[in-house]
């Protein structure tokens, strides 16, 4: 009789040892998820802001091609949006619910190619051939949070363009 209570103790030990190897096993697993899933979106917010910063250099670049330099205060120097991340959402994108989008336009060229737009952000109207009149260059800056903390700082993202126009 004495043998078998002691095999009852003994798989009772080996499973609390057991039980507790699959915890710890358990709560790994879990750490090395949320790390994963932290890392994803990260990321994820990244690869947007890429995307976003591609996306309005290609709108200045249109819309300073089709911008009429010659019309007084027609100079086009900044373009601002904001991006949000769900639609349908009424959180400003300025409490981290999406992207911030600024873009600053600078010109390269003569003063007959640039016109109105010499009083502002022009870099150089020294330009001597005449096979490249004007020039841009476009930074573009786009913000978010960071979704696991929103009381932090904007994440910026910068991305500078010089375009032949």
């Amino acid at each position: 009789m004495k043998m078998t209570t002691q095999r009852e103790a003994f798989s009772m030990v080996t499973a609390i040892i057991v039980i507790v190897i699959m915890a710890t096993v358990a709560i790994l697993i879990m750490n090395i998820s949320g790390k994963m899933v932290k890392s994803t979106t990260t990321q994820y917010h990244r690869e947007q802001a890429m995307l976003l910063a591609k996306s309005y250099t290609e709108y200045a670049i249109m819309a300073v091609m089709s911008n009429d330099r010659n019309t007084t205060g027609n100079c086009l120097r900044d373009i601002d949006g904001d991006v949000k991340l769900d639609e349908s959402s009424t959180v400003a994108v300025s409490n981290g619910n999406g992207y911030r989008v600024r873009v600053r336009i600078a010109y390269i060229g003569t003063a007959a190619e640039v016109n109105n737009c010499a009083a502002s952000r022009i870099l150089s109207n020294a330009v001597t051939t005449a096979k490249t009149p004007l020039s841009i260059i476009v930074d573009v800056y786009v913000e978010y949070k960071d979704p696991e903390n929103l009381n932090g700082g904007w994440i910026t993202y910068h991305k500078r363009t010089l375009q032949k126009i």
